[in-house]
C-alpha cells in the first residue's frame, strides 16, 4: 500500500497528515519529509495518524528518531488520531510516556 503524506506549515507547528500503512517499505518517505522539518529546529510537529491503518517497528523507530531530533530544538513532538491498535504499541513499549499521544494540543 501506498503512503499519502501531506504537510501544512502553522505558526508554530507543522501538521503531518499520514494515511496508509507505515512500515519498512514505506517509512522512507515519511522521513523524507520529516528530516528537513526537525532539522530546522523551529517549529513543533503534529502527526496526524487517523488514517494509518497499521504501523510496525520501523514506523516507531522513526517517531523516535523525530523526537530525539526535536528535543535538541526543546520541540515537542504530537502523535494524534492513533487508533486503538497503533496507540498500544507505543504503551507496550513506552514511548507514550516520552512523547504526546492522543493528548490535547495546546496551540
Amino acid at each position: 500500500m501506498n503512503l499519502s503524506i501531506e504537510t501544512i506549515e502553522h505558526e508554530s507547528y507543522y501538521e503531518i497528515k499520514v494515511a496508509g500503512e507505515l512500515d519498512v517499505y514505506t517509512a522512507p518517505e515519511l522521513l523524507a519529509v520529516l528530516q528537513p522539518l526537525h532539522q530546522l529546529g523551529t517549529h513543533d510537529i503534529h502527526m496526524n495518524i487517523t488514517d494509518v491503518s497499521y504501523m510496525d517497528s520501523t514506523g516507531l523507530g522513526l517517531f523516535v528518531g523525530t523526537l530525539k531530533e526535536l528535543n535538541k530544538h526543546n520541540h515537542e513532538l504530537y502523535v494524534l488520531g492513533a487508533n486503538s491498535r497503533i496507540e498500544r504499541l507505543f504503551e507496550i513499549t513506552g514511548l507514550k510516556e516520552l512523547m504526546h499521544v492522543n493528548a490535547e494540543t495546546e496551540v
